[in-house]
């Protein structure tokens, strides 16, 4: 996994925050993560015996775990209704993400947390809808980890009864093993790419509540065949549900809107029961 890739290396950072390497949390949960400096060796991975390589990987997913956790407590605590988005790059999540923020936001608080190797970009889009984003550069890792998702939670500042939309590096594999301590994962594939995309990267898809097909727009003009890739995503995922829609025109952008408010709305309930 991460160890091969050497995507765990501890070089993220974030608007206004620190590289790992300064060890100073400002994450409302408090966050102690005294082993940022013990990858050395990790990332020497490919000299080491399977056995190792395991072991390495899961430590290093056990940590995960724990911070992600710790997210999950503050989010639910709060009430924080909290999407992770995942997709290769170009998909269009970004703009798919800016048109679901002008649909929500007059009737909701929202924050976003963006994640890219490089530049702040997404999050300058973002922030034109008016609603606050941070931006994590993950250097050369390629996803984030909930230890950065923690600390940008502790940047927002973010008001109780919000959605929190986290916008993952560009990339359908290290994301899928990595809990972040959101509500759902929401895999996002557009049909400039290939109906086999489900078959190719499963444990994205297994993983997700919900896949969105972008750009169907341009459908017409492509050799993309939607049926297929539903089929081979129900094949991966029987419960996963799909959404067929364009970011660039609106068509059927409200169902994915639709879906975030019910599925934000069962959140609630089900905290105030458990409250009654």
């Amino acid at each position: 996994m991460c160890n091969i890739c050497g995507c765990n290396k501890t070089e993220a950072s974030a608007e206004g925050l620190h590289t790992h390497a300064e060890h100073k949390h400002v994450s409302p949960h408090d966050h102690q993560h005294n082993d940022c400096g013990k990858n050395s060796a990790e990332r020497a991975a490919p000299a080491l015996n399977k056995s190792r390589l395991i072991e390495i990987e899961q430590n290093l997913l056990s940590k995960n775990n724990h911070y992600a956790s710790q997210n999950r407590q503050y989010l639910q605590a709060n009430g924080i209704f909290s999407i992770n988005l995942i997709s290769s790059p170009g998909s269009g999540k970004t703009t798919l993400l800016t048109e679901i923020i002008k649909r929500l936001k007059e009737q909701h608080n929202i924050y976003v947390i963006e994640g890219d190797q490089q530049t702040a970009l997404d999050a300058a889009r973002i922030k034109e809808t008016g609603v606050k984003a941070v931006q994590v550069n993950t250097g050369k890792g390629c996803h984030l980890d909930a230890h950065m998702v923690g600390n940008a939670c502790g940047q927002l500042d973010m008001k109780k009864d919000a959605f929190l939309f986290i916008e993952n590096v560009g990339n359908l594999i290290c994301p899928a093993g990595f809990d972040l301590g959101e509500k759902h994962k929401v895999v996002i594939l557009s049909v400039t790419e290939g109906e086999d995309k489900p078959l190719k990267y499963p444990e994205i898809f297994h993983a997700a509540d919900l896949m969105i097909i972008n750009k169907i727009d341009l459908h017409p003009y492509l050799n993309f065949d939607l049926k297929q890739c539903c089929e081979y995503a129900k094949q991966i995922n029987p419960d996963i549900k799909i959404i067929q829609l364009s970011a660039a025109s609106g068509e059927n952008i409200n169902q994915f809107s639709n879906w975030l408010t019910a599925a934000k709305t069962a959140l609630q309930a089900g905290k105030n029961k458990e409250e009654v």
